[in-house]
């Protein structure tokens, strides 16, 4: 039996990186998968990889940062699919400063994609979810416990989105659902791309981060998947409220 059959599974963010490979891993699963991203072509191309396999799924162009966007996929995921029975939050930005060097409209828009973003998909999939239960993922980082250089919104932002779980988890833990979050580390995705090519020379940034991880190399997303799997199924019927980390010995290192 796979884990995850037949379970309307909405992964936001599922255009690249992590969110594509859990999208796809869902999907292997048994799970109904609803892709979301703000890139339509991304969002497009994850679903038919996973249909090109014989597998469900849908895709939606949306900010999800913005309510009535989230809104209307939900009700219509809700009437095409049914409730769904996993949300796993995976979109998010970067702006690569300090405080100082930090715009606030730049703040602000870290904010609204990285926490606002999960907590407005939160919102809308929670009272659905209250009559069966289901599985919340949030996707934070390493860094929001550790801190690092040179990303203060972005940090700051994953922070709250650990914050956000936590008290989400005790909220809704007693209308069975569980609420957790996965703090990857330094994971090869388009995002970590992005903030290497702030850099004129990125070497010696690559190689300080690589050096952090005790592994010694950056995780796969496909790994991330897989940790985003676990909390999704079954297999963590008696975990809520935690925060599971896939960050290469990041944080015990």
């Amino acid at each position: 039996m796979r884990r995850l059959e037949g379970r309307v599974s909405l992964v936001t963010g599922a255009g690249s990186g992590i969110g594509r490979s859990t999208a796809c891993r869902f999907a292997e699963e048994g799970a109904i998968v609803v892709v979301v991203d703000i890139n339509a072509d991304g969002a497009a191309e994850t679903a038919e990889l996973i249909e090109g396999k014989g597998q469900t799924a849908c895709w939606f162009q949306a900010d999800v940062s913005q309510e009535e966007a989230v809104t209307d996929v939900v009700e219509e995921v809700q009437t095409r699919f049914g409730t769904p029975s996993v949300l796993m939050t995976a979109a998010a930005i970067s702006v690569g400063a300090t405080v100082p060097d930090t715009g606030p409209e730049e703040w602000d828009r870290v904010f609204e994609v990285n926490v606002k973003g999960t907590f407005l998909w939160m919102r809308a999939c929670i009272p659905l979810m209250a009559a069966k239960g289901g599985s919340i993922i949030a996707v934070a980082s390493q860094l929001a416990v550790s801190g690092g250089l040179s990303n203060a919104a972005y940090i700051a932002s994953k922070g709250a989105i650990v914050s956000l779980c936590r008290t989400a988890a005790n909220d809704h833990a007693s209308n069975g659902i569980r609420i957790n979050c996965i703090l990857p580390g330094a994971t090869e995705t388009p995002l970590l791309d992005r903030s290497f090519a702030r850099f004129d020379d990125p070497t010696p940034y690559i190689e300080r981060s690589l050096s952090r991880h005790p592994l010694g190399r950056f995780g796969r997303p496909e790994e991330v998947a897989e940790a985003a799997l676990f909390l999704a199924s079954d297999d963590s019927s008696f975990t809520t409220g935690t925060e599971l980390r896939v960050d290469g010995g990041w944080i015990g290192g």
